[in-house]
């Protein structure tokens, strides 16, 4: 590690995990499913797949050796459909695509220091990232920082950044909530204005949706009906199953996912 930078790393038992002996763990919990394979990007829905064996209570993981950061998969289910990662860190080809093995120790954050505000000195700027600048990305935001700055703002919040279907949206579809969309920008992007946005002493707020998936790019009933529940509806149809059986991994996963954007 670098003198002077910090390197943050947010364990999960979700997704896919760089091993710092070689390799990536892939984890999925998929407990309707008959049969769960890996594939690694350039497979082709009929070709060869990688099997995981089921374990405990409806999970499947595996360890792949040749796998790194950078590496590109998805999971085929059941031997017919390809689904994303839903724990996918970064989507370069949206919704739909292969899901990309993120390292979170190839991002040096600087040792500054940053203990945020006090929340009495708050004025809060509501963000768009798609929309605050022609260009719509992180690194667009970043060069108007000196600008909120000016303004007298101490703390920007964006709108919901999860990876959401097409190229524009105000956020609210997200379907893959650890995945910042890629037409804003990669995870090192977001890391970036983050970094930036404190050395100008800025604090910065995510907006999240935990309460529905949007419509288009969420596989999860394809292979794991319980983390819907018919109990409960609301516009998106059945809701997120926090409360009834087998829940307990509906808010870790969720639960996860908060603490993965505090720590990471």
């Amino acid at each position: 590690m670098a003198e002077g930078k910090l390197h943050y790393h947010h364990a999960m038992p979700f997704g896919a995990e760089v091993d710092p002996q070689g390799g990536v763990f892939f984890r999925l919990w998929a407990p309707t499913a008959e049969l769960v394979e890996l594939c690694l990007e350039g497979d082709q829905e009929s070709g060869p797949a990688i099997p995981i064996l089921a374990a405990e209570n409806g999970w499947y993981r595996r360890h792949l050796p040749e796998a790194g950061p950078g590496s590109r998969y998805r999971f085929r289910i059941n031997g017919e459909i390809l689904v994303p990662d839903p724990a996918s860190q970064c989507q370069a080809d949206d919704v739909h695509g292969a899901s990309e093995v993120v390292d979170p120790a190839a991002f040096s954050w600087p040792d500054d220091g940053w203990m945020g505000r006090p929340w009495e000195e708050t004025v809060l700027y509501e963000l768009h990232v798609g929309a605050f600048t022609p260009e719509g990305t992180f690194r667009a935001v970043e060069e108007r920082l000196d600008y909120l700055a000016e303004l007298g703002v101490t703390a920007i919040k964006l709108m919901p950044v999860a990876d959401f279907p097409g190229a524009s949206n105000w956020g609210y579809d997200g379907v893959l909530p650890f995945a910042p969309d890629r037409s804003y920008g990669r995870p090192e992007d977001l890391k970036r204005l983050v970094s930036a946005a404190h050395a100008r002493d800025l604090m910065v707020f995510l907006d999240v949706v935990y309460n529905h998936f949007g419509p288009e790019g969420n596989y999860l009933h394809l292979y794991n009906a319980p983390f819907f529940t018919e109990r409960h509806h609301m516009p998106w149809g059945a809701a997120i199953n926090y409360d009834g059986p087998e829940s307990r991994v509906m808010r870790d996963f969720f639960i996860h996912n908060a603490l993965y954007w505090l720590e990471e």
